[in-house]
């Protein structure tokens, strides 16, 4: 083990299994200065183990998507062919390095920042104590960041970023739920399936066993929709709870309510959440839907209510217009003051340049619009 020591892979090193040659890389990395993924495969057990540059390979061309994607992502592929291999030697019982590659083809982290790359990013103890009481005491993820980085003089010297806080979050939400509001919550469901055996429930689990999504609706709400179910709304821009979980409801023109929890909001949540919303109405599907612009709902909505007009809401399409273009009427806080000590010169001049703005917004909405890959889906959604 003495070539370990020197902390550079070589051909001939051994490992006593694949974790301890893991670590082993990813610390290598982290001085070399690049982030570490893994690639292996095994048959039960572990026989082969390629450990490999985060940029080895490149993105897949050529696939379509049936919708315009939220955030477009870097592209952080370069093919790079940096790599350290692992073979399970099965008389001596561990692992041997049996190829390596050291050289890169793109540039590699600076020392001063190579401690932020996502394999070298963590939580310690004591910065986990400090996420969790600045939650519970209210304080916003970002702001609590923000506090953080302050703290330790600057984000470069914090060790973890906002999405790694978030995540850790998220973990210590899922163990709550599991062991304190899943057990109260099903406790509520058995009351209510007491008072009415009418009342339906069903639960979502991941792949650890954790709650993920909730759906539930009472008696009185079943024979709402057999009545009223021509028209639905289903919101889920309203808020969330203490947890950031969005909370969706679906409305019906006489104000019935049904209500779901999402762990996320994606397509298969979404999917789940429509089957069972028809499950529990006898598979009824509504003759028209009105939703938020949300290309997971959308696609949701394609597969599971294929009889149902599906509308936007013109109030959050309008929201939008607000939220994205508004940057493009130039920065009115800081050009009020002036507005306001030259109004007695210019109130002509401000009715025109007024009107000189909507109908820039106009145009750019107009742009928007036609950028949409099919301008008949857009229309469709569009037309009451």
């Amino acid at each position: 083990m003495g070539e370990i020591d020197k902390g550079i892979p070589q051909v001939g090193m051994r490992f006593r299994n694949v974790d301890e040659a893991w670590v082993f890389w990813v610390a290598y990395g982290g001085r070399a200065g690049f982030d570490v993924r893994k690639r292996n495969k095994f048959d039960g057990e572990v026989t082969s183990c390629r450990f490999v540059c985060s940029n080895e390979g490149l993105r897949k061309k050529g696939i379509t998507l049936d919708h315009v994607p939220k955030r477009i992502r870097a592209e952080t592929r370069t093919n790079c062919k940096a790599r350290m291999t692992i073979t399970l030697d099965r008389v001596g019982k561990n692992y041997e390095v049996t190829d390596i590659v050291l050289e890169h083809n793109h540039y590699l982290q600076l020392p001063q920042t190579s401690h932020l790359m996502a394999s070298q990013r963590k939580i310690s103890e004591v910065q986990a104590f400090e996420i969790e009481a600045a939650d519970d005491s209210g304080i916003m993820p970002k702001a609590a960041h923000e506090l953080a980085c302050r703290q330790v003089g600057g984000p470069l010297n914090l060790g973890y970023t906002c999405v790694d806080q978030k995540n850790h979050l998220r973990s210590k939400r899922q163990r709550e739920l599991a062991f304190g509001q899943a057990g109260s919550m099903l406790k509520y469901f058995y009351d209510k399936i007491i008072e009415n055996p009418s009342f339906q429930y069903a639960l979502q689990l991941d792949c650890e066993e954790h709650i993920t999504n909730i759906f539930w609706a009472d008696a009185k709400m079943v024979l709402d929709y057999a009545h009223f179910g021509d028209v639905v709304t289903f919101d889920t821009t309203f808020g969330t709870n203490k947890e950031y979980r969005p909370f969706g409801v679906f409305l019906g023109l006489n104000q019935f309510r049904e209500t779901t929890i999402f762990g996320d909001e994606t397509c298969d949540s979404f999917t789940w959440l429509f089957e069972t919303f028809l499950a529990a109405h006898n598979g009824k599907q509504p003759r028209t839907i009105y939703t938020d612009q949300d290309a997971a709902m959308g696609k949701a909505i394609g597969k599971v209510f294929t009889e149902s007009y599906h509308g936007l809401c013109t109030f959050h399409i309008m929201q939008n217009v607000v939220k994205h273009l508004s940057p493009f009427k130039g920065e009115e806080k800081d050009e009020g003051k002036e507005k306001d000590e030259g109004k007695d010169k210019d109130d002509g001049k401000d009715e025109d340049e007024d009107e000189d703005e909507e109908s820039h917004i106009l145009l750019i909405l107009v742009n928007v619009c036609m950028a949409m890959r099919t301008k008949q889906n857009f229309r469709k959604h569009l037309t009451i």
